[in-house]
């Protein structure tokens, strides 16, 4: 995600954390503690040194940092920086196998976490995995005796492995995607040059810190231009106002269904009596932005940005209403039929806005022309899979208007972003087919009605709602965001000529199908489990995708 398609620069991160030292104002803040940018290098400075002695010579140099927004998280990603070692943002709303998976696949010898997290890791097996708890006196004995280290110049270069980034593929576990220290710096660089960060600029960072929403669009920027970062431990939209006024915030990065809960927080008069100048992220959807910037006097800034790196459009002034904007510059992006190769036609509009001709507009965006995309750890199927043909295949659905504007319309694959967080179905698929009643599973995404995605899943067998609750609550590894919030039933699974589920029909069908269909209602006091949909449900919930713009998307 970034303002503007970036390459490998020629800086690296840990020139970046060096140039802190002598910086002796407030840097950091978080839960009533603060830091001044010279003890954020220090501390970066003394956990590199820690690594050092712990990391075997045959290792690769990888940590992961299974952390909320602590300032133990910025302090390891200037600690790898300056190491030349690589952070893993562990999630943790992952669970079981599929947690250890993670810290495995990405072979991370030294793992960062506090007692909080620890729950987590009970029962699970990691081998050759050092775990350092930071809210112990063990951790604070380790760091004892590197307490005068200083930022040296370490092993660093612009293309030294630095961030390895969870994203979910099609089928099976989530892929690591590699970024260079040299490609964050040159991201830093470029949003702080577009967003104008200055040194007295305070970015606040509420989304997590595994994700390279917070990383690449808040810490980076904030790290390159010498400004202030206040961490909110998790997101709270009660707490979003008040942090914004306590630490003169000027900037924040976020997702859509984070803008939609802090709009749902009671109005007062005094909103606007704030220091915020910009709000940069994606998915806040119209009518939620126009919301927003009248309710609290702030524009907020769509973007797009292949999370690899290998694309992004460029918001500007006169894009129109539900546009993300055009390529941005040195991008050579264009929508195309991804079985053809060719172009798709400009989208038409009806005199209400809706598309008229999606069945041929929408097409996979892909960049033609020079990309950063620096690959995945330890996939090259994966690699060649988005970058065949010598083209970056985005993975994501498009469409395109007369005048070059790029309007967002969806996922090529079967991956579902909930939440903010991309899950892949086929892990989904693999829990619920564990259910007792159900002979076949499949797992698909259905729009939510304001952003992102929402998870469906049809069931042929037999289903009974109580058991089915029962056995969702019952699995370990079923993460936070996967539980379906619509369970299709049916008597035998819709299938293609060649006897594969047929999951464009169920994605095109959604929750409006002949089958009866259950579901939770989001938010509804007192509804705890599944009850059926009925047909003034689905009124309902039509009427929440119109009045955010988003009905078109259920016509796909």
């Amino acid at each position: 995600m970034g303002a503007r398609s970036v390459g490998t620069g020629t800086r690296t991160v840990a020139e970046l954390v060096q140039e802190r030292w002598d910086d002796h104002r407030p840097g950091l803040w978080c839960e009533g503690r603060a830091l001044t940018h010279h003890e954020v290098a220090a501390g970066a400075a003394a956990r590199a040194a820690l690594f050092a002695e712990l990391l075997s010579p045959r290792a690769e140099p990888h940590i992961g940092v299974l952390l909320d927004n602590t300032p133990e998280f910025p302090l390891w990603l200037g600690a790898a920086a300056l190491a030349g070692a690589a952070v893993a943002g562990i999630n943790p709303t992952r669970r079981g196998p599929e947690l250890a998976r993670d810290i495995l696949h990405t072979e991370c010898r030294v793992l960062i976490t506090e007692r909080t997290h620890l729950p987590l890791l009970d029962g699970l097996e990691l081998p050759g995995v050092r775990v350092l708890v930071t809210d112990t006196q063990a951790y604070e004995d380790l760091l004892a005796p590197y307490a005068d280290a200083r930022p040296e110049p370490g092993p660093a270069t612009p293309r030294s492995r630095y961030l390895l980034y969870f994203t979910s593929g099609s089928t099976g576990a989530p892929k690591a995607a590699i970024c260079s220290q040299g490609r964050l710096a040159a991201a830093g660089r470029s949003l702080a040059g577009h967003f104008g960060v200055r040194a007295d600029d305070v970015h606040y960072v509420c989304m997590p810190m595994f994700h390279g929403n917070a990383v690449i669009a808040d810490w980076a920027p904030a790290l390159t231009a010498g400004a202030g970062v206040a961490l909110r431990r998790r997101f709270s939209a009660s707490a979003f106002l008040p942090d914004v006024r306590a630490y003169g915030a000027t900037y924040f990065t976020y997702v859509g269904r984070a803008v939609q809960y802090i709009l749902q927080t009671p109005a007062r008069a005094d909103d606007r009596d704030n220091p915020l100048r910009t709000g940069f992220g994606t998915e806040a959807g119209a009518v939620d932005a126009a919301a927003f910037e009248e309710r609290f006097g702030v524009r907020l800034v769509e973007g797009y940005g292949s999370s690899e790196g290998g694309a992004a459009i460029q918001w500007s002034p006169g894009t129109p209403k539900g546009a993300t904007g055009r390529a941005a510059p040195g991008d050579d992006l264009a929508v195309l039929d991804p079985l053809t190769r060719a172009e798709c036609p400009a989208a038409v509009f009806g005199p209400d806005g809706l598309l008229l001709n999606g069945h041929e507009a929408i097409g996979e965006l892909v960049n033609r022309g020079p990309n950063p995309f620096e690959g995945y750890w330890r996939n090259p199927a994966a690699d060649a899979a988005r970058g065949r043909g010598g083209w970056y295949w985005t993975g994501d659905l498009f469409y395109r208007d007369a005048d070059g504007f790029l309007y967002f319309a969806g996922r090529t694959d079967d991956r579902l972003r909930v939440d903010s967080e991309n899950l892949a179905a086929a892990v989904i698929e693999n829990i619920l087919a564990r259910y007792e009643g159900a002979d076949a599973v499949a797992v698909y995404a259905v729009p939510d009605p304001v952003a992102g995605d929402q998870v469906m899943a049809a069931v042929a067998g037999t289903f009974d709602p109580l058991a089915f609750e029962a056995f969702l609550d019952a699995q370990p590894d079923l993460g936070t965001k996967m539980a379906p919030r619509f369970v299709r039933v049916l008597d035998r699974m819709p299938v293609t000529a060649t006897n594969k589920i047929h999951r464009a029909r169920l994605r095109r069908e959604g929750f409006r199908c002949a089958d009866p269909v259950w579901w939770r209602p989001v938010g509804e006091a007192g509804c705890a489990g599944y009850r059926p949909l009925s047909g003034a449900d689905v009124e309902g919930l039509v009427e929440r995708y119109r009045a955010r713009g988003r009905e078109e998307l259920l016509l796909r």
